[in-house]
């Protein structure tokens, strides 16, 4: 008996003894990651794509102390918390894609939830028009925190607590507002100042913070601390809760305990969709993977070519690349899928059924293409990672719209989504326990020899299908590497058929396009970007998007 507790005495101690120097390892870590010399990311073992180069920076270190891509991504993903936190964070939710070395994927999906108390007639006060719509009547039930601990369960290599150490310490010790979020923080000025959000991005005059000031979040590095130390459950139950319920009430919040206690994250198979020599895998509903793929099956058809884009071919092109958007928006109205339904949905027959109503002349009216008006989203962060071993993640995470909310928890620094909103225009009613559908696609395309991979995703609300769509078309057929297809100016379809395009879009073929009926149309911003990694032979390409100043990282 006596020999039988020394050796679990001993066993205690090696493995505290394991957590004691990674942990020490992490904190004086030199970052091994290495970008390429073009300076976008070509590497050998592993790479992470992520909003920004510090978070690339910290998955790829998770990576290269023996994390999976798993541990690699939710590393990146606390550290995006933190430095785009109008995008998102443990007060949101998330949906992985995972393809695990062996060839096998699984979806996890942690999307939020409608509380159990949801006024039935919610729905009545969204607005006609898009527009923000902070308010704690919008909260959704966080799943973020569910996904982390669902993943890691089936795919974490590396203890749970070493996960958090990264961002807890820049929770803590603080860093300098990163330029994108210092343009959003200048935006939405007055109305931080006048919520609980000015109580971490006010200075003590009550001024908004502005970019290259620092920000801390000693509030949230103790709640991140609470979860590494005691495990997910601590964000479901406990006095976690109960500070996050109270301060949610004392802003008209309507969360329970109840609500975080019976929240369960879903594992699911992915949609398996062949497109052009890749087997692509895509997250079900209410994900927006199976209406991507319905707009890709349609161009696929197409036969797109690197000379698709020369000569009068170019405008052509894109006239046919904005009708499958119109028809893809159109598929975006229908909630209540089936599972029939989606299996035509992404069907070579429905895509060529559908392709045959394209005209090369001319576009149509909006009941055309089964649309009726609706509303546009904003927000959202992607990372894409692919480990050492062949494994991969692709993972999109949100609170919605920008600060989600923007009810802040005094008590514990969580930020709370909007995510009810996205049943705007879409839905009559809503039921508690229901998730709202979404744009957000986290895709994994992989060959059928398994050696030529594209692990990619994308934020940016309802852009998300066109930017990610044009992306893979003009990295699959029109002839662009991977930092040119991301790089790339993109056109967007509203959901009332408005075309806009990214200011460096092409001035002639805009003209040319309007020429053709098109309701052409200026959009002040664009908030499209797409994280990607590329595996080519020997060659790993990862980009980070340059709209949102990332910067890819690996080894």
């Amino acid at each position: 008996m006596a020999i039988s507790r020394t050796k679990a005495c001993c066993g205690v101690f090696l493995t505290l003894l394991f957590v004691t120097v990674i942990v020490a390892l992490i904190a004086t870590l030199v970052v091994k990651s290495r970008r390429s010399p073009e300076g976008w990311g070509c590497f050998r073992h592993a790479a992470v794509a992520a909003d920004s180069e510090l978070c690339s920076e910290i998955g790829s270190d998770m990576l290269y102390i023996g994390g999976s891509a798993v541990d690699g991504a939710i590393a990146a993903l606390l550290c995006t918390s933190l430095m785009n936190p109008q995008s998102m964070g443990i007060g949101g939710g998330v949906i992985f894609t995972v393809y695990n070395a062996d060839g096998t994927v699984k979806i996890i999906n942690a999307r939020e939830t409608v509380p159990r108390n949801v006024k039935p007639d919610l729905l009545v006060e969204c607005p006609e028009t898009f527009q923000l719509m902070p308010g704690s009547q919008w909260m959704g039930v966080p799943g973020e925190i569910r996904g982390y601990a669902e993943a890691h369960r089936l795919y974490g290599k590396l203890p749970w607590r070493i996960l958090f150490q990264p961002a807890i310490r820049l929770a803590r010790q603080g860093f300098p507002i990163p330029i994108p979020l210092g343009l959003f923080l200048k935006h939405l000025s007055s109305s931080i100042a006048n919520s609980s959000l000015c109580a971490v991005f006010c200075d003590h005059k009550g001024e908004v913070l502005k970019a290259g000031q620092m920000v801390r979040y000693p509030k949230l590095a103790d709640t991140l601390e609470l979860i590494a130390e005691q495990g997910p459950d601590a964000f479901y139950k406990g006095s976690l809760v109960e500070a996050m319920v109270q301060d949610t009430k004392s802003q008209g919040g309507i969360l329970t305990p109840e609500d975080f206690e019976n929240f369960k994250a879903k594992i699911q198979d992915p949609l398996q969709v062949e497109m052009g020599g890749y087997l692509m895998y895509v997250p079900p509903l209410p994900a927006g993977g199976a209406v991507l793929s319905f707009i890709l099956k349609v161009m696929e058809g197409f036969g797109l070519t690197p000379n698709s884009l020369k000569g009068e071919n170019r405008t052509l092109t894109y006239h046919r690349i904005i009708e499958a958007l119109k028809f893809g928006n159109g598929q975006k109205r229908k909630t209540n899928w089936s599972a029939k339904e989606v299996h035509n949905l992404v069907s070579e027959g429905f895509a060529n059924n559908v392709r045959k109503l394209i005209d090369d002349h001319r576009t149509h009216p909006l009941q055309y293409y089964t649309l009726f008006p609706g509303r546009d989203s904003v927000g959202t962060t992607h990372v894409s990672v692919l480990a050492e071993d062949g494994s991969a993640v692709s993972v999109t995470s949100t609170i919605n719209q920008i600060f989600g909310s923007m009810v802040y928890s005094p008590k514990t620094g969580v930020i709370f989504n909007n995510e009810l909103a996205d049943f705007c225009g879409k839905n009559i009613s809503i039921l508690p326990g229901e998730q709202p559908p979404s744009s957000v696609a986290p895709l994994v395309f992989v060959n059928k020899s398994r050696n030529s991979m594209l692990v990619i995703g994308g934020s940016g609300g309802s852009m998300i299908t066109s930017s990610i769509a044009q992306v893979i078309m003009n990295y699959l057929w029109l002839g662009y590497d991977l930092k040119d297809a991301v790089a790339a100016p993109v056109l967007h379809v509203t959901s009332s058929n408005e075309v806009q395009f990214e200011r460096s879009f092409n001035t002639s073929v805009k003209e040319e396009l309007r020429a053709m009926g098109h309701m052409v149309t200026e959009s002040a911003h664009f908030f499209n970007v797409v994280n990607a990694v590329s595996k080519q032979g020997g060659c790993i390409a990862a980009v980070s998007d340059a709209r949102k100043m990332g910067v890819a990282a690996g080894y």
